[in-house]
C-alpha cells in the first residue's frame, strides 16, 4: 500500500470481479459467496469491472445469500460509466456515461475489421458467445467469445502480445475513443479517460469517501494492466493473482475489523 493508514481505513473496499472475486467470466465461489457477505457487515463493498450489469449478476448477484446486505453494496458495470444501488428492494441506475451510436458504430467496425487483418477472428468453431458486446457505454471484442472456458482464454495470449497488437491497430483508427486491453481475450473500448480510475473518482464523488480513505483489491495492478489506473490515481491498492490470494487476504481484513481495529499497513501492501 502506497498511502498511509488513516483513522478510517478502510472506509469502503473495492474489487476487481474477474480474476479477483472470481475466476473470469465464472460465478462466485462459495467461500467467496460468504467472505463478501461477511464482509458487508463491517464496511461498504464495491465492484468495478469492465462487464456490463447482466454479467454482475450471474457472477456476483445471483451467487449472494438471501442475507447479504445489498445496501452496503456499491455496482459499478463497464468501469464505473455505470453506477447502480440497491434502494427499496431493487437495483437502481443512478447514472449512466453511454458512448453515442456513431461511436459505438466505428469501435464495432474497426474491432472486426482489425481482428480479420491480423488473423486474430478466430473460427466459429473455437468461439463461444459474442465475439464482440455493445454494452453502451463500452465495446469489447472477446477473441474466443464471451462464454469461453477460462483454461481456454488463459492460452490464448499469454504473453499479450496479440491483444496489444490489436489494441495498437484499432487504437490508431479510433483517436477520439481509449482503447485498452480488458481481460486475458478481450479488448474494450470506452470514451478517452474512462477506465477504473475513472469509476473510482465517481464513487468518490458519490459517497464523499475520500480515495485515501478506500482500499482497492485487484490482480493487474502492474503497469498496463487494467485495475493500474486505481494505483496511479492514488488508491490504497493490494495486489492479488487470483481469488485464492484475495480470500486469504480478506480473512486478515475480516479478523482485524471485527476486534474493532484497522487492518496494520503491513497487511495492506501489495
Amino acid at each position: 500500500m502506497e498511502n498511509s493508514c488513516r483513522d478510517r481505513f478502510p472506509a469502503l473496499i473495492a474489487f476487481d470481479l474477474d480474476d479477483t472475486l472470481a475466476p473470469s467470466k465464472s460465478p462466485l465461489p462459495p467461500a467467496m459467496s460468504r467472505t463478501l457477505t461477511d464482509l458487508l457487515t463491517l464496511r461498504p463493498v464495491c465492484v468495478i469491472s469492465g462487464g456490463q450489469f447482466g454479467q454482475f449478476r450471474e457472477q456476483l448477484l445471483d451467487r449472494l445469500p438471501a442475507e447479504a446486505d445489498l445496501t452496503q453494496l456499491h455496482l459499478m458495470p463497464t468501469c464505473g460509466t455505470r453506477y447502480l444501488r440497491h434502494i427499496d428492494g431493487a437495483w437502481r441506475e443512478l447514472y449512466a456515461r453511454d458512448l453515442t451510436v456513431d461511436e459505438r458504430e466505428r469501435a464495432i467496425t474497426a474491432l472486426t475489421r482489425h481482428a480479420k487483418a491480423l488473423h486474430l477472428w478466430e473460427p466459429d468453431a473455437l468461439v463461444r458467445g459474442d465475439r464482440i458486446e455493445d454494452r453502451g457505454s463500452q465495446v469489447t471484442y472477446s477473441a474466443l467469445g464471451q462464454h469461453a472456458d477460462v483454461a481456454s482464454k488463459r492460452n490464448w495470449d499469454p504473453a499479450g502480445e496479440k491483444r496489444e497488437a490489436l489494441r495498437s491497430a484499432v487504437a490508431a483508427e479510433l483517436p477520439g475513443l481509449e482503447v485498452r486491453a480488458g481481460g486475458s481475450t478481450s479488448i474494450d473500448i470506452t470514451r478517452r479517460g474512462i477506465d477504473k480510475g475513472y469509476g473510482m473518482a465517481q464513487l468518490a464523488e458519490q459517497t464523499g469517501i475520500g480515495l485515501d480513505e478506500m482500499l482497492f483489491v485487484g490482480d493487474r495492478l502492474e503497469p498496463g494492466g487494467n485495475d493500474y489506473p486505481v494505483r496511479a490515481l492514488g488508491v490504497p491498492c493490494h495486489a492479488v493473482s487470483g481469488p485464492r490470494e484475495t480470500l486469504e487476504f480478506l480473512a486478515g481484513v475480516i479478523t482485524e475489523l471485527r476486534a474493532g481495529g484497522r487492518p496494520a499497513c503491513d497487511l495492506l501492501s501489495a
